[in-house]
């Protein structure tokens, strides 16, 4: 007898919104969570997850929790011998007052928490896996629990994934992302900045007043000296890399370096099993794609469960076939996006350098280009 409809692994962002969509479902379901550190990143979400979150209940006024995304400015300092132009996209050129909305992790978590605790189908409890066989969990505490549906939310090293045979390809990039809090000199607005370098972008996110979040791109090495080379140098480099543009520049939180990959599946569901989050993919900070791709994942996983005939003995079966169906379109195409647009950053071969540059000059003097690109890059689907 099963102990549950749905067990699902995972205690990040993506896991616990999808442990409140199948509840929601209608699912008695178990939530298994380890608590972690908490997460200090922010998340950028374009205007589709914010319209998902809004719509699930998870959030309400997206301005009480965040900051609004309202222009995107482009500017190359490859210094290549072709150079793409300064380039500044605007919401408003697509009829919306944002492009989306930059959250703290930290306060998406509180509210999504809040969520789960008004549902009494679902419990959470704060252990890990340590196997999967079948439809049977092995928590960390030696029980044992089984349901029909097993969702993995476990992230890029998921044990669900691994168990449940469903395979992935990862490559390791040489280059890694610092990131931090900054205090600027003046103020960004609600303008998201991408200095463009020929190893990765130095982008910096609206967060709030001066403040911006710093997502920084180069080879790991180069990243590692900058961090440890003190405060002070640290800081003379973040002045260079954006132009002195903002004037005095101050840290707001501690530097962190993060590794590099990319990771996809053949199949996000199988055999009553489901993948969400980056335990079905994970890019490079590049274009806004992690937790956005998510949130996808989970409207996607409600949407299965909504189409299921749960009387069939083969429910479970069913939704995660189903759920791999609705997935290969959208996990493809944005796949191809960010490893397409990530490659063409570090490009140095002239046609590449060519292309991009054009894509650019395409984008920056076409309106109906632009617009298309604004749907692409937010995730828009038909």
């Amino acid at each position: 007898m099963s102990d549950a409809d749905a067990i699902v692994v995972g205690g990040g962002l993506a896991g616990v919104a999808a442990a409140i969509a199948v509840a929601k479902a209608g699912l008695k379901t178990i939530h298994l969570a380890p608590s972690g550190p908490p997460d200090r990143r922010t998340s950028a979400l374009m205007m589709p997850s914010v319209d998902y979150l809004r719509g699930a209940g998870l959030i309400d006024d997206p301005a009480a929790l965040g900051h609004a995304l309202t222009q995107i400015r482009i500017i190359d300092a490859t210094g290549r011998l072709i150079r793409a132009p300064e380039t500044l996209f605007d919401a408003s050129e697509a009829g919306m007052e944002a492009f989306g909305w930059n959250f703290a992790n930290v306060r998406l978590m509180e509210r999504f928490h809040a969520a789960a605790a008004t549902l009494g189908n679902l419990e959470t409890r704060n252990v890990g896996v340590t196997e999967l066989s079948g439809n049977t969990v092995t928590l960390a505490d030696g029980t044992r629990l089984s349901a029909p549906l097993i969702v993995g939310a476990d992230g890029k090293k998921s044990l669900v994934r691994a168990a449940a045979g469903l395979h992935a390809r990862e490559t390791a990039f040489a280059q890694a992302a610092l990131v931090c809090d900054l205090d600027l000199g003046r103020p960004i607005g609600g303008t998201s900045i991408e200095f463009h370098y020929p190893k990765g972008p130095f982008t910096l996110v609206p967060a709030g007043g001066n403040r911006a979040n710093l997502v920084w791109i180069d080879d790991r090495a180069v990243l590692e000296a900058a961090k440890g080379g003190g405060e002070a140098a640290l800081l003379a480099t973040f002045m260079d890399k954006s132009q002195r543009l903002f004037g005095a520049i101050t840290l707001a939180s501690p530097a962190f370096v993060f590794p590099l990959s990319t990771l996809s599946v053949d199949r996000a569901g199988a055999d009553g099993v489901v993948l969400v989050g980056e335990a079905a993919h994970a890019f490079p900070p590049i274009g806004a794609q992690g937790l956005n791709l998510g949130l996808r994942d989970v409207a996607d996983l409600a949407a299965s469960l909504a189409a299921a005939n749960r009387s069939a003995p083969d429910w479970a079966i069913a939704v995660s076939r189903d759920y791999a169906i609705r997935r290969v379109g959208d996990l493809g195409r944005t796949g191809g996006m960010v490893d397409t647009l990530f490659r063409s950053l570090l490009a140095d071969m002239l046609p590449a350098q060519a292309l991009r540059a054009g894509g650019l000059w395409a984008l920056k003097l076409a309106p109906a280009l632009r617009k298309q690109a604004f749907a692409v890059g937010m995730g828009t689907r038909a």
